[in-house]
């Protein structure tokens, strides 16, 4: 490749890097309203024993779209669970409001209401949101969507 090129593609890069990642709730019409901000690390929880993100509820079938852009944006795993149909694949890039799948009641949520379950985890981790919680070192790589999506 060329310098030039290079050049570009790194400065992309760092740009990609630096900008802040501005996403949306994932949920089509959801508003703060339609999850629980106390159920981030709420326990006991399960087999997994606390909550590692939070439940948005919604009916089923009501489409999911993908929060953000890209494969690993700003080295956060966007995790949607409980779909009942998907409308994407993993390792496919999406842009942020890109249609994932609508929600549902798969998985450990058979029985229970229509619903996304999101959470947010960090490839690189955040030492200082540790805690002496359940678990709480498990904190450094789980970002609490309630403080990351937009309150409107």
């Amino acid at each position: 490749m060329p310098k030039p090129a290079k050049r570009i593609v790194l400065g992309l890069l760092i740009a990609w890097a630096v900008l802040p990642e501005w996403p949306r709730i994932p949920v089509e019409g959801a508003s703060a309203r339609d999850w629980n901000p106390r159920t981030f690390w709420f326990e006991p929880w399960g087999r997994s024993g606390v909550h590692k993100g939070i439940d948005i509820f919604a009916r089923s079938g009501t489409p999911v779209r993908s929060a953000s852009y890209g494969l690993a944006p700003k080295w956060r795993l966007h995790y949607y669970a409980h779909l009942d149909s998907l409308d994407a694949y993993p390792g496919q890039p999406v842009l942020a409001g890109s249609r994932l799948g609508t929600v549902g009641t798969t998985g450990n949520a058979r029985g229970k209401p229509a619903h996304l379950h999101y959470a947010i985890i960090t490839l690189l981790p955040y030492p200082w949101l540790a805690d002496d919680s359940t678990q709480g070192w498990k904190k450094m790589f789980y970002l609490d969507p309630d403080t990351v999506l937009p309150s409107r």
